[in-house]
């Protein structure tokens, strides 16, 4: 595990958005494509801004969606689909987006995104942290076992409450109460894992995720077991494990 702390978030999201910048360019030199998977939420805004400065040749990439609410649509404010076509997908040409389309048939959308993921590895994952600590919409306890690469998830009351704080949702009540998610044994797949995690409400979680040993009440203990994970923090994220 490599740890940056930055003074602030866009300086986090610039560092971050320079080794994603690197790991996809190496694999495109190295292969002729990239296969990367993006996170989103308010976390990663300046990283996928960042991102965007960096010279890529996107043509060569292609982009995996980390999860996405079950019972909106696209067009809703809080759509993961809406959110990276809007902040990212329109601002470049990438080769292919694996969106995940939680307006048809749930069984074929997850057997489709399965049967593709697994086609070739994934070079990077752009993976968040969310308060309650989970890694995409896997809410603790997450399922370690499993070996499905995209599963539905229930999502918790700290997750829904998340959502609220951040403003996608005017209430608990409006959240969706399930997901598709990218399993937490397809995240750990990726070749490279960069984490963003700014701003001090992700104080605690970072903290959790430093003092538990691995658990799937903490999900994202399991990043540290990767042998290239790399996370971000700036000195909120990081107030509590700054001594460590």
């Amino acid at each position: 595990m490599k740890i940056e702390i930055s003074e602030n978030a866009k300086e986090l999201g610039i560092k971050a958005a320079r080794l994603a910048a690197q790991k996809i360019n190496d694999a495109v030199k190295k292969k002729g494509i990239a296969r990367i998977v993006l996170s989103t939420g308010s976390s990663q805004f300046e990283t996928l801004e960042a991102l965007l400065k960096e010279k890529v040749n996107w043509g060569n990439v292609e982009v995996f969606h980390l999860d996405e609410y079950i019972g909106i649509p696209i067009t809703h404010k809080a759509s993961f689909r809406k959110y990276l076509n809007e902040r990212f997908l329109s601002h470049i040409n990438c080769r292919k987006f694996y969106g995940i389309d939680t307006g048809g048939d749930i069984k074929k959308t997850i057997e489709y995104l399965s049967e593709e993921i697994a086609k070739n590895p994934i070079d990077l994952g752009i993976v968040g942290i969310g308060v309650n600590g989970h890694i995409a919409f896997n809410d603790p306890p997450a399922n370690f076992k499993t070996r499905e690469p995209y599963i539905v998830v229930s999502l918790n009351e700290e997750c829904k409450k998340q959502q609220v704080d951040e403003g996608w949702f005017q209430s608990i009540a409006d959240v969706p109460d399930k997901a598709i998610s990218m399993s937490v044994w397809q995240i750990m797949q990726c070749r490279t894992i960069v984490t963003a995690v700014p701003h001090s409400v992700k104080a605690d979680a970072i903290y959790n995720t430093f003092k538990t040993n691995l658990s799937p009440m903490v999900p994202a203990t399991m990043l540290k077991k990767h042998g290239d994970f790399n996370l971000f923090l700036d000195v909120n994220s990081a107030a509590r494990v700054i001594t460590f």
